[in-house]
Order: C-alpha cells, then structure tokens, then sequence
C-alpha cells in the first residue's frame, strides 16, 4: 500500500462520517486519461475531502508557503501535491501541471486560488483554462457543499466533463475557459445546494 492509499483510508474512515460525505455524479468521473479537476474552495479540508471522495488519485497544486511547514511540508509532498507561488506566473508549477495531465493522472485545482471567506464563488484565475487549453485532458467541474459541522451533511458534487473542441477550434482564451469552468461550478453548487 501507497502512503497515499493508506492516508486516503485513514481520512476516508474519519471525515466520511464525521461529516456525512455524500457524493453525487461519480458516476461521470473518468476512469481513465488525464483530467482536470476544479473545485470551489469553502474550507481548509477541502483538499482532503476532494481527495479522498475523488475515485483516482489527485495530484494538487498547493501553495507554496505549505511545503515551508514543519511536518505538513513532508506530509503534503508525500501526498502527491507540488508547490505553486501566488500572485505570479510559476512556470516550474504551469509545466509540472501539464506533465501531471499528460501523463494520465487528475489534476486537482480550485480555480479561485485561495479559499472564500464567505462561502460564495469567487472569480477564477486563468490556470485552470490555461491547462485546459494546453492539454487533451478532461474537465471536470466539481462542488464542495454544505457547512463543515459534525454530523450534518456535506456534499461532494462531480459535473459531467465540459467539452472543450469547439473552444479550442475559437481559439478560446484561458480567461474564457477559466469563465466556463467556473459557471459550471456555481450551476453544480445552485443544483445540489
């Protein structure tokens, strides 16, 4: 067993529970290729619950700052994330995130770029329509949803894929894609709220 397999199940068998996770639209996932996986950003657990309710294994960009932490630092890296530095364009994150596509793996990503204080989609950075652009993977548009109290439900939320041919035959910009992206993310969280 993977250290990341043995920390899905260990967070599986605690926030499962806990939290009353129940996962819709799982069924639309790929089994298979590589995939884009955006997410809204409500709380600091949403990359454990993303994670571990996601049926393949997600490899997260993460900000920088974490892998500087004592302990958390080794932990994230052994997690499968890699680190990205905010406010500017890394290009080591940007070529590591296509490798991670293009090699057949999920690419986890909150398009916001840092968590909501009040719960509400914000805006998206151009990111996640820039790997969306540069790779033939698919997108999928996810929801976290509900308020993270013990024993009241929480929601994992998995959209069918957002094609992407005909706005890579337009010549779609990533701020345009990142747009698509996210509107699909708000429908999922309005649908299922």
């Amino acid at each position: 067993m993977t250290w990341y397999s043995f920390a899905k199940s260990v967070c599986y068998a605690v926030f499962k529970p806990w939290y009353r996770i129940e996962v819709i639209g799982k069924e639309d996932f790929p089994k298979e290729g590589g995939v884009l996986l955006c997410s809204n950003h409500i709380h600091n657990f949403d990359p454990i619950v993303v994670g571990i309710m996601a049926p393949r294994t997600v490899h997260f960009m993460a900000k920088e700052e974490l892998f500087n932490v004592p302990v958390i630092g080794g932990l994230v890296k052994k997690l499968n994330a890699f680190p990205v530095k905010r406010g500017l364009t890394d290009r080591d994150a940007l070529r590591k995130g296509i490798n991670v596509l293009k090699e057949g793996h999920v690419l986890g990503l909150f398009p916001e770029g840092t968590r909501s204080k009040t719960g509400e989609l914000g805006k998206g950075l151009a990111g996640a329509g820039f790997f969306a652009l540069r790779t033939d993977c698919s997108v999928v548009p996810s929801a976290v949803i509900g308020p993270y109290k013990s024993l009241r439900k929480l929601k994992m939320v998995y959209g069918k894929p957002i094609p992407m041919d005909e706005l890579k035959k337009a010549k779609a910009s990533p701020e345009e894609v990142t747009e698509l992206i996210m509107s699909e993310i708000h429908k999922l969280i309005n649908e299922h709220r």
